[in-house]
């Protein structure tokens, strides 16, 4: 029997916990969950701080959930507590995460929208495990509309094409369409300018009209599910569109009182559900799907999953793939040279593995980073090929890739920067300032970019079966291919500097 692990989601509407305890074989049983109202996102969505009194009503409920989870033996050092959109974008967070953590020793991380993201991957592969591979490999949208944001996934062929946090959600919307009347048409309208801006960025992406599978995540389309939807498995349900839009359009004409009442959900759900609704549907309308599914599943299963480090050694493979594919992609938005950089990952992966005793770094997620910066470190070379490491740095920085949070694109963003130049790492102010382990892993894994880079200098991939050996003082590479290896000797001779200075292994080609 495994200790239960206990999940806190403090979001716009409402604080959430969850209680569950994970099986030998992966499975999950929920233990324990609750949920309690809280009006963080109308206070910063129109102030853009967290008002006194909801500082106090959040400090009650965690003090609550805290006796709840003593019932379980569970203390609040155990329990991991997330807070997104609203509380990410409130400019009095960090003295009201500190309050938190007084008043109740809950520690609160504040997660951004790639990372929630992450969690909703996790939660939906979960639940859609036992699907065929059919279906799990169709181009597909994956959706969960929130109260501070809509967290999107673009699936091409079961492969990551994009994945989005937009500014578009129901407790930010709310008072706007209040300021004008609030009826169905002007919601409509809002919701309409919204995706017609976005519309353009996700088809660059993916064929929205090719789209066979939409997934739609999120408290309020599983009460659409349940009432006009059919059950697929336990946790699983599909909606027939029509029938969806029907149900749409019958929620609008209910006032928020009639909401509450009937699908027995609190006030604060019911002002803003038939918003939500209407955001789903919108997009919906722009695939050309018959049927929605429906997991029933959250953020919070996501943070459980993750938290196991997901045993399921299949879901963690495609789980990594899924990061390499999003970096791809956006090579391809960049018109890239896909075949240099693929030859540059897997030159970096074989040099990686070779000096696996030598790196003593965490091997699975710093293995990632560094194959997530060989396929991007040219994508600057988009906007000019002068200084392109540095046009790398910033397309990367201001990019969501799926997978890599604030952290980790921080790391391969400057990964990207230091591939190329005289420049080193530790010549720049924003480096010294990282965190030691950081700085550690983007000057080990820039030294091996930049080896596997000086490998292919001229984009021809002309070198074949290319293998590393460890020597006493050298680092000695074996190729085929070519007889001539002036053009490679010159660009070690450049690049392998920050390598011998790292590892203290001088570079011999043969």
């Amino acid at each position: 029997m495994s200790t239960p692990e206990a999940v806190i989601e403090i979001g716009s509407t409402g604080v959430r916990l969850l209680i569950a305890e994970s099986t030998a074989d992966g499975k999950r049983t929920v233990l324990d969950r609750a949920e309690m109202p809280l009006s963080l996102g109308h206070d910063v969505f129109t102030t853009g701080i967290i008002s006194r009194e909801t500082q106090s009503s959040c400090v009650h409920i965690l003090q609550r959930f805290k006796e709840q989870l003593a019932g379980w033996g569970i203390l609040p050092s155990q329990t991991i507590v997330i807070a997104t959109a609203a509380f990410r974008e409130s400019k009095n967070k960090d003295p009201v995460m500190d309050k938190i953590l007084t008043a109740t020793g809950f520690r609160v991380s504040v997660i951004d929208g790639i990372e929630e993201n992450r969690l909703m991957y996790l939660a939906v592969t979960s639940r859609l495990a036992e699907e065929s591979a059919k279906v799990r490999a169709e181009d597909t949208v994956i959706l969960e509309v929130g109260g501070g944001s809509t967290e999107m996934m673009l699936m091409k062929k079961g492969k990551m094409a994009g994945a989005h946090s937009l500014r578009l959600g129901t407790v930010r919307l709310e008072p706007q369409i209040r300021a004008n009347a609030g009826s169905s048409d002007n919601i409509q309208r809002f919701i309409e300018d919204f995706i017609k801006n976005t519309k353009g960025s996700l088809e660059s992406e993916l064929d929205l009209s090719n789209v066979k599978q939409f997934i739609a995540v999120g408290s309020d389309a599983s009460l659409a599910a349940i009432n006009v939807g059919k059950p697929i498995s336990t946790w699983l349900w599909s909606i027939d569109k029509q029938a969806f839009d029907d149900f749409v359009a019958e929620i609008q004409e209910y006032t928020p009182e009639e909401r509450a009442a009937r699908f027995k959900i609190s006030y604060n759900d019911a002002q803003t559900m038939h918003i939500s609704l209407l955001i789903y549907k919108m997009f919906i309308h722009l695939t050309k799907v018959r049927t929605i599914i429906v997991p029933e599943t959250n953020i919070r299963d996501g943070v459980i999953i993750s938290r196991t480090e997901l045993p399921n050694l299949e879901l963690k493979k495609e789980f990594f793939q899924q990061i390499t594919a999003s970096a791809m992609n956006l090579l391809r938005k960049y018109h890239g040279d896909e075949r240099h950089a693929d030859f540059v990952r897997q030159v970096s992966l074989m040099l990686y593995d070779c000096l696996q005793k030598e790196l003593s770094l965490e091997d699975e997620r710093s293995r990632m980073l560094l194959e997530v910066a060989a396929i991007l470190h040219d994508v600057g070379i988009f906007i000019r090929l002068d200084d392109h490491n540095l046009h790398s740095e910033y397309i990367i920085h201001n990019s969501e890739i799926f997978g890599l949070d604030q952290r980790d694109n921080k790391i391969v963003s400057q990964i990207a920067r230091y591939h190329r130049g005289k420049s080193i790492p530790q010549d720049s102010e924003q480096f010294q300032v990282l965190a030691r382990i950081d700085r550690m892993i983007i000057l080990k894994l820039t030294a091996i970019l930049r080896i596997a880079d000086a490998m292919d200098r001229g984009h021809g991939q002309t070198l074949q079966d290319i293998s590393f050996q460890l020597k006493k003082d050298s680092l000695n590479i074996y190729t085929k291919g070519i007889k001539n290896l002036a053009l490679e000797r010159v660009a070690l001779n450049e690049k392998g500097d920050l390598f011998e200075s790292v590892f203290g292994y001088k570079i011999v080609l043969l």
